[in-house]
This record gives C-alpha cells, structure tokens and sequence, in this order.
C-alpha cells in the first residue's frame, strides 16, 4: 500500500469521513435456550423439563461457534466429484469443513437419535428442541439429520434388517468416510422418493425392482430408475420407492453391496437450489442398483408413511425456528437502532409490527411442542397417535406457508442492512421456503387432512376435544370452533375448500394452546387478531386493546427476560 509520511494511506485524517454510529452490537455469542423464553416454556409444560442441561449447552454451543460455522457451510456449497483425477467414477460429495463441524455437532448431541435412545414421556420433545436450537445456527444440515432420525420407523417394518442397521444409525459418533457400514463408526441415511414425472404422486414412479432370488420382504432386489431429487446423497443408504412385481413397494438402497464393492449409484448432478445451500441435493440414476425390500410388497407408502410423519414434524420445527430467529435478529435491531426521533422498538407501529411477528412464532411453537409431545404419547396413547398423525399435516400446511412472509417482514424492521449476506436474514430467507415445499406441498397437506378424517374418524373426535378443552374462556375461540364444526358436517367433503377448513382448524388449534398455556396477553392478542371478525392479513394489525409491551418483552432475545 502507498504510504504518506511513513504511514498507510488508510491511517491519516484525510480519509476519515464520519464516525460509525446508531448500530446494534454484534447478535452472535449469546445462548440460544435461555435467550428464548416461549421456547423453554413450551420444553417444560410438554414434558421436556428433564432435559434442560442438555438445551442449556447446546444453546450456547448453536449461538455461538455453530453459528459462525453455518456462514461458512453456505459460503462454500458442496462439490460433486464424478471422478477421481485417474478416470474412475466415484460418485462422492465434498463438503467443507463447516458443514462436518455441523454434523458432528448435531450427531453428538443426539439431535438425530434422541427419540429412539431415550424412549418416553418427553423424548420427542426434547429432541425437536435440540433441532429446532440447531436449525437456527444452519438448516442445511438438517436434511440428513432429520432423515436419520426418521428412518427408524420404516425399517422397524424390518426387524432383521432394522437389527443390522440401528447400531450405527444410533451411534452419536458422525463419520463422514466413504467406507462400507460395518468399516464406520456412524450411519446416516436418505431418501429417494421424487421422480420426473411424478413429483408428489409417488405412485407414477416407474423405477423398477427386480427380485435377485426369492421375492418379498427383506430380499434382495435391483433397482433400475432414476431420482429426480435424491436428498444428501453421501448418506451409507436411503430409503426409496420403486415397483415390484407386487406394486409400489419401499426399499433400502446402501451405497455400498454387501460384497463391499459401491452399489450402482450414478449422482447425475446436484441440485442449484434457491436455499439449502451447504446440503447436497442430487439427481441420481439407479444401474441394476442392490436394495432391500422393507415392509410388504406393494405397501411401500404405508411403510414409509411412519417416516413422513417425521420429517412432517421436522419441517414444523425447522419453519418455527426461523421465524423465531428472524424475529429475534428483527427485535435485537430496533432495540438498539434510532429513527425519526426515537428507538424503532419504542415506536408504536414498528412495536405493533414486532409484537404481531412474536405472536406468529409463540402459535408455531405451541402447536409444533404439542404434536412432538403427542408423538410421545403414540405408544401408550391411542389418541396421541391421532392427534399426531392429522397435526403433522396441519402444522405442516399453516406453520411452512407463513415462514416466508414472516421473515421477509423481519427483514422490512431492518431494512437494507436485513438485505446484505453479510447478516443472517437473506440466508433464513432462502431457506425459508422449502419446508412448505419438501414431504409435500400445501396442497398435499390439505387433502391428507380430508383423507385422514374420513380413513380415521378418531382424529376429528380428537382434534376436537382438544379445542372444546378451553369452552367459554375466549369468544373469538369460541365462534371459531363451532365454524370448524358446521364445515366438519357441511362441505368438509369439498377437496376444494381444504385450505378454508385446514386454516381455520390450525388457527384454532393454535388458540386453544396458547389459552391454556395461560398468559392472557398473548391469547388473547392471537384470538383476537386470527380468529376474531376483523383479523388482518398484514401484520402490525393488532388492536388497541393489545398488550403490545407483554407480547414483545416474552420475545425479547436476552437472557433475563
């Protein structure tokens, strides 16, 4: 550098221009339970208080390096390498460091494995937790965790092959080698359901399965086809659908043979996704490919729906915990930022605005930590498993959609500085859409709670009782279950009044939670402005009589709130 005097030219007064001021202090380095009082409140009231240690460390650990490590992990994408520099195919995917770090992370703290290692009253509460404090730090490297975990309940259709496979699924050691799985310390899986021409109806998939010897559950098949989207393909095995001579049938598909040599999968190229940048998602074609069949011939999406009820949940978690952390970043802002006379968080519509983006997440958070819990319950608890099996497709629905709106309006509190990648909020950004859009689309979801309801009667009964439980304790609650009601028994039927009816159940699902969670500000707030006869599609469209100071100190990201 040219230098004046003896001293580099950006060191003199000539080129100071102006002093840097009316900033916030760095967001990083702060712990991401205890800075989340909705968040801690929800673990202990669904029976998640036993694993308060555990959230308290990974708070501080996904607030903190994590955090750093997921700006890396998206800066640098994940390379395909076809070939090895002699000519040979490999077929690999090389990540950066940070994406390891990540996973290593994640794996360690059982984020993939909790439910099933530590069965019981909580154990899906406390996992979902665990992810939804990860998400935060970096979503990509929820794909495979969350395949993972999901994984359990479809090979359990198994027994033998599940036997073979849980040791190193549940292993909480994360071993990135391309190496056969009895060589590895750790497993990871996923999953390949999406074809060309198909999409969502996985029954149009045409890649077909061919029997090797004898036919039928854990046998052994080849597989001939391609995957249109073949989530992180450097996972050990997935979890695919093909046709068998018997009809669409669910398969493991391992990246190696048992004879140790690497199964016949071809990754074609990875996908140039809007988000999700630091996860491989790939297209794949299947040369003869080993398999295993899992779960009955022709029942292959029964057998994987246990699975898809997973993820469903996983997608609830990862939404809510973005919009969590965009309000989070949006509140810290205008707590510190001066504008036209005043600090943005004092202002009365910016205060409206951040008060009705709290309320958003303080919905989301109750409905997600109430379907986790009643996935714990699903073993002991019939009705658990109903209410389960229609909430994961409602929070799905409602809880994905409103991520991207909700984040964008996040970005709006702080303008242009929410616009540059040096800040989180374009990252939440992108990665905001493809939870509404990954394990079905609105539409999917809508008609899966129509076919729930008439394939199991019990989840209407449920998800009602679950609303008459807060009778007579808010009016605008009240008027909306019995609308719910007059639909059920009217035009329910109608495949194209689902969104009407889905949107009008998880609102009220939403309100009843946030009732009985019992701070009336809040409910009240959140009745009024969803439920009552003038709610708003904007947000900071609370009414007067809104106790805006209560709802935004309870989201206030700082530890002694």
């Amino acid at each position: 550098m040219a230098a004046r005097d003896g001293q580099p030219l950006h060191h003199t007064a000539a080129w100071t221009t102006h002093d840097v001021e009316n900033q916030p202090p760095p967001f990083e380095g702060r712990n991401l339970y205890l800075t989340d009082r909705v968040l801690r409140e929800a673990v202990e009231r669904e029976g998640g208080a036993w694993g308060d240690e555990r959230l308290r460390a990974y708070g501080e650990r996904a607030g903190g390096e994590l955090w750093e490590a997921g700006f890396d992990a998206n800066r640098n994408p994940p390379e395909l390498l076809t070939h090895d520099r002699y000519g040979h195919r490999i077929d690999q995917v090389k990540f950066h460091p940070a994406y390891h770090t990540l996973m290593e992370a994640a794996i360690g703290s059982e984020v993939h494995a909790l439910s099933w290692r530590q069965p019981g009253v909580g154990s899906q509460v406390v996992r979902s937790a665990l992810m939804y404090l990860h998400n935060q730090a970096e979503a990509g490297t929820m794909c495979p965790v969350t395949m993972t975990h999901a994984s359990i309940p479809a090979l359990r259709h198994q027994p033998e092959v599940a036997k073979r496979w849980e040791p190193g699924i549940l292993s909480n050691r994360y071993d990135p080698r391309f190496l056969p799985p009895d060589q590895k310390q750790g497993l990871t899986l996923g999953m390949g359901m999406t074809e060309k021409q198909g999409g969502s109806d996985v029954r149009a998939n045409t890649t077909r399965a061919t029997a090797v010897g004898a036919e039928g559950p854990g046998r052994d098949y080849e597989l001939v086809g391609h995957k249109w989207f073949f989530s992180a393909p450097m996972s050990d095995a997935f979890l695919v659908l093909a046709q068998s001579r018997g009809g669409l049938s669910c398969f493991l598909l391992p990246r190696w043979r048992p004879d140790s040599t690497v199964n016949a999968i071809e990754i074609q190229r990875l996908k140039d996704k809007l988000g999700n940048r630091s996860n491989a998602s790939s297209e794949v074609e299947f040369h003869n490919a080993h398999a295993v069949m899992i779960g009955d011939e022709g029942r292959g999406v029964r057998t994987i729906i246990d699975m898809v009820a997973q993820t469903r949940l996983d997608c609830m978690i990862g939404s809510t915990s973005l919009m969590r952390h965009g309000l989070a970043q949006a509140i810290h802002h205008c707590g510190y930022r001066r504008a036209f006379g005043g600090i943005l968080l004092e202002q009365p519509l910016m205060r409206n605005v951040l008060a009705d983006l709290a309320l958003e997440v303080e919905g989301a958070v109750a409905l997600t930590f109430r379907i986790a819990s009643a996935m714990d319950q699903q073993a002991t608890a019939p009705r658990g498993g109903a209410l389960a099996r229609i909430g994961t497709a409602l929070g799905k629905y409602w809880i994905c959609k409103r991520a991207a709106g909700h984040i964008t309006e996040s970005q709006e509190c702080l303008g242009g500085a929410g616009y540059v990648e040096e800040h989180a909020l374009p990252r939440l950004y992108r990665e905001a859409p493809v939870n509404a859009i990954w394990e079905g689309s609105g539409n999917i979801q809508c008609l899966d709670v129509l076919r729930a309801m008439h394939k199991n009667p019990e989840t209407v009964e449920v998800m009602l009782s679950e609303l008459r439980r807060t009778q007579g304790e808010n009016r605008c609650l009240d008027a909306a279950v019995k609308r719910i009601e007059r639909r059920l028994h009217g035009a329910a039927d109608s495949p194209s009044d689902a969104r009407m009816l889905v949107e009008d159940m998880v609102l009220a699902m939403q309100g009843s939670l946030l009732v009985r969670a019992g701070t009336p500000a809040v409910a009240d707030a959140f009745c009024t402005a969803r439920l009552g006869p003038e709610r708003t599609l904007m947000y900071g469209g609370l009414s007067r009589g809104a106790d805006l100071n209560a709802i935004v100190q309870r989201a206030l990201p700082e530890a002694a709130n």
